[in-house]
């Protein structure tokens, strides 16, 4: 059965642990900027939440890539990146309503989560269980699109 990363805001305290997981398990070091999930807090509120790809049913980010170098597989749920064949144009970062498409100057690709290959570093470095990957079923997936569509809502209030 497919899995799916979920979200439980309310658990997270914002320490930033799943990005310093996901700099290190992607690329061998401690680098926030180049983490595949990233926390935002509202301090005001004192809320904050870690977003990643949401690995979106319409995924805006394969409709405009003109070289199809972000794609879905037929018959899965994750969005894939192949980075010989991006031209770096950036277009997938400007489609994503969350921002969870990211360039990284230092090492010229997009980044953005992949899940680990099934085995998310986030998940396990999260003292709070605020994140889970757990098994997409019709209850994950319509919990799973709430939560984002509230988040993409407080994001377009912000900006």
């Amino acid at each position: 059965m497919p899995k799916i990363l979920m979200i439980h805001p309310e658990k997270c305290t914002g320490c930033r642990n799943c990005m310093l997981a996901c700099s290190y398990g992607k690329d061998g070091q401690f680098r926030p900027a180049a983490s595949r999930i990233h926390v935002y807090t509202w301090e005001r509120e004192g809320f904050s939440v870690p977003i990643m790809c949401q690995q979106c049913n319409d995924a805006p980010c394969t409709k405009v890539c003109p070289t199809h170098s972000m794609y879905r597989l037929p018959g899965t749920t994750l969005v894939e990146y192949d980075s010989r064949d991006c031209i770096r144009c950036r277009m997938c970062i400007q489609a994503c309503p969350f921002g969870n498409a990211v360039f990284d100057s230092y090492t010229n690709t997009i980044l953005k989560c992949d899940t680990c290959n099934g085995d998310p570093a986030c998940v396990k470095m999260c003292p709070t269980s605020a994140l889970t990957y757990d098994d997409e079923t019709v209850s994950t997936r319509s919990r799973k699109k709430a939560l984002a569509t509230k988040i993409k809502d407080a994001f377009q209030e912000v900006s």
